[in-house]
């Protein structure tokens, strides 16, 4: 896991709009490394889908990449022409959307759907496509798969739909896979065969993923590496040992402690506040007007990232030396000590 396949490197994009310019995504950094899943977390409107519109180019007319490079395979995406993605976007880099009944085309049978992909992407025959397309609904689970190449989407359910839309991305044998808030219109039960179904497939076609979500819960037991953003700019970043175990931005910790923890039966914690407005970012550390911890310098001075460990970086002044001392939350304290015992009890 230690061949880079996708660098972001100082990304900034921003839309235009009627009111001033959003500054969607602020100076951001990250390395995607070969067969690893890295997941990017945050509320709503932090930044998370910018972040991958701009790597596939679907930003909308109003978007801009300001600054910044985004290196696949030695190019730069962010100087590439619309063109310039047909080799890329839907072929070595898939998409997973976050709604599959409006990923997919409600009136054309799903088989078609899939095939149309393959025969894009591979350029083979169609009687081939169509025995390539049952395999791949048999390897997302799709229950007889032979017999159901013909349904229309509407006859699947939400959890079944996502696995075709899974199979869609996948028909171009993709290196990297973006998986963008695929769980989120799903119960609890499909949810978690989603990931399961996500992680088999990492693992045996050695996949690279960028997993989005809003929930640091769902990433809990897949993600290999974890980027926390908040107001455009990713705040911290991790192993997930170090995130869940560790966590040192303010917002990482209570983004933690919202989780609902079905152990306990204290108060579902929420986030105070709401994230700032990207037309008006405050001056300093966006997140200080949230911050119960927050100095005088947060209000003034964006802080830099502090090292933590080779792997740990965080953008807090609670890091820096003269700083108080900022123990976690009571909360939070608990989790983590029922992780350990967890662990400890599973060998």
């Amino acid at each position: 896991m230690d061949k880079t396949i996708l660098s972001v490197n100082n990304l900034s994009v921003s839309f235009n709009t009627f009111s001033g310019k959003v500054k969607a995504v602020r100076d951001i950094s990250f390395d995607l490394h070969k067969g690893e899943t890295l997941a990017i977390v945050g509320e709503s409107g932090s930044g998370k889908s910018v972040t991958t519109k701009a790597i596939l180019g679907i930003l909308p007319k109003n978007g801009n990449i300001d600054q910044g490079e985004i290196l696949y395979q030695g190019d730069d995406m962010a100087k590439y022409q619309e063109k310039d993605f047909y080799k890329i976007r839907g072929k070595r880099i898939s998409l997973v959307f976050q709604d599959p009944l409006s990923a997919l085309n409600p009136i054309m049978k799903i088989g078609k759907q899939i095939t149309e992909a393959l025969v894009l992407s591979h350029s083979i025959e169609k009687s081939k496509a169509k025995e390539r397309a049952i395999e791949l609904m048999d390897a997302v689970g799709i229950p007889d798969a032979r017999s159901r190449y013909d349904a229309y989407p509407f006859q699947f359910s939400g959890g079944m739909r996502q696995r075709i839309v899974i199979a869609i991305a996948l028909a171009s044998d993709p290196e990297i896979l973006i998986c963008d808030e695929p769980t989120t219109a799903l119960d609890v039960t499909i949810q978690t065969r989603i990931l399961d179904l996500i992680n088999d497939i990492k693992k045996e076609r050695n996949l690279s993923i960028i997993f989005i979500t809003h929930d640091l819960g769902v990433v809990a037991n897949m993600a290999d590496r974890v980027c926390v953003m908040y107001a455009g700019r990713i705040v911290e970043v991790g192993t997930s040992d170090e995130i869940f175990y560790s966590p040192a931005h303010p917002y990482t910790r209570v983004l933690l402690s919202a989780i609902p923890d079905l152990n306990t039966k204290e108060k579902l914690f929420s986030i105070p506040g709401a994230p700032p407005n990207a037309l008006y970012l405050p001056q300093g550390d966006a997140f200080a007007p949230r911050n119960k911890y927050a100095m005088k310098i947060d209000f003034e001075e964006e802080p830099p990232y502090f090292k933590l460990s080779d792997t740990h970086y965080a953008a807090t002044w609670l890091l820096h030396p003269f700083a108080p001392q900022v123990e976690l939350p009571d909360v939070l304290k608990e989790r983590i000590r029922r992780m350990d015992e967890e662990e400890k009890a599973n060998g």
